[in-house]
């Protein structure tokens, strides 16, 4: 595994950084913020502070104005902070910048969910993804940041001695880029071979945003235990569990979670995991229904379902934590008849948008799983009919 050394560790004093400009109001950034210090939290740090500024754009030299950068280095001296987390990608030179400005170690939130990967990722095809995506994050920066070594080195004659440093640098990162797509070329072979394997079994993946319960759903379903934790991607290795519901066999998949602003090297990284998605007979989308930002994670699962050309699949949306959006949306002394007919509402609108394939659960009360395995048993018979028409088993 690459050895980042702007990995978070434990307990480290945060302060969270972001823009406010016309494509982005402050209401969202508010929101991209909450989700950022989840981030923050999973890695292991604390947000101690939020600054947020209002720019046309983001300055090319230091992401923010020079009056706001002096406002986050005092604060961060006096408060202690040991990193700035930006929630936007920035440049090698940008990173330099604002680390010569304020002293303080500085990433972005690309690198920040690279550094989560690399604590979640256990298996060895999983290790090399991330291993590659943390190579390609960085080839595009060694400029910046080298400039930032040379002049650690001082003296005359030193920016020769850089500049070829980072030549070797480049041909040694570009080397490791190879030997890992190369290393990952044959995992996938490997992988394609199980999943051909697997024989004539229709396959359901359960895909959506991080953290809306996807592998809780899994182990009630499948009846073993599957990780499930209240972390962003607590889960990045893709499990399948063989499910049979009224003598119907099934394949039923975990996989990894969406995020809004995924790196697109982590994207293009991670497609053998993907392929799970991409070869999935039925999709089941999960959405965390009391996140204030449902639809728009919704939206994100289903850009990143375009872009990996699965979007076309029959897809089954559960909207899970029914529960907790009730308790966050509903006041205690709301009359029966006014809350159900506001449940009836927001259902009958979903199941209007996804053609009648949705299903309202929550998967720590166990509610309405009878719904959920009658719908998914009716899916995956219906493939089988049409698959093999002539198996009267199905």
């Amino acid at each position: 595994m690459l050895d980042n050394s702007k990995q978070i560790q434990k307990e480290e004093r945060a302060a969270l950084v972001s823009l406010i400009h016309k494509d982005q109001t402050e209401e969202r950034v508010l929101e991209y913020l909450d989700e950022l210090a989840f981030l923050a939290e999973t890695a292991g740090a604390i947000s101690v502070k939020r600054f947020t500024q209002k720019l046309a754009s983001p300055d090319s030299k230091t992401f923010v104005g020079k009056g706001k950068l002096e406002e986050i280095k005092f604060y961060c001296a006096d408060k202690g902070i040991t990193i700035l987390i930006f929630d936007d990608e920035l440049s090698g030179a940008q990173i330099n910048n604002i680390e010569k400005a304020t002293n303080v170690k500085t990433i972005d939130r690309s690198d920040l969910i690279l550094d989560i990967f690399a604590r979640r990722a256990k298996t060895a095809q999983a290790k090399a993804q991330v291993e590659l995506a943390q190579y390609q994050y960085i080839l595009p920066r060694l400029r910046g940041m080298w400039k930032h070594l040379e002049r650690l080195g001082g003296g005359i004659g030193t920016r020769g001695p850089g500049e070829s440093e980072i030549e070797t640098d480049r041909r040694i990162v570009r080397d490791k880029i190879s030997l890992l797509r190369h290393r990952l070329a044959q995992i996938d072979k490997q992988a394609f071979t199980q999943r051909k394997d697997r024989g004539e079994l229709i396959r359901v993946a359960l895909v959506g945003y991080t953290n809306v319960g996807k592998s809780t759903i899994m182990t009630i379903l499948s009846k073993t235990d599957v990780f499930a934790e209240n972390k962003l991607f607590a889960t990045l290795d893709t499990t399948t569990r063989k499910i049979v519901f009224e003598r119907t066999p099934f394949l039923l998949s975990d996989t990894v979670g969406f995020i809004r602003k995924l790196p697109h090297h982590l994207v293009e990284s991670f497609k053998s995991t993907l392929d799970e998605v991409r070869e999935a007979d039925i999709l089941l989308h999960v959405v965390d229904t009391s996140h204030p930002a449902y639809e728009e994670q919704i939206g994100v699962v289903n850009k990143t379902l375009q872009e990996i050309n699965a979007f076309e699949k029959p897809i089954i949306t559960l909207f899970n934590k029914m529960d907790l959006y009730e308790k966050n949306t509903f006041d205690e002394w709301l009359e029966p008849e006014v809350k159900k007919e506001l449940l009836d509402d927001l259902q009958e609108r979903w199941k209007r948008e996804t053609e009648n394939n949705a299903v309202f659960i929550a998967a720590t009360e166990r509610r309405n799983f009878d719904t959920l395995r009658n719908t998914i048993l009716n899916k995956v018979q219906a493939l089988y009919k049409i698959r093999y028409p002539y198996k009267p088993e199905f």
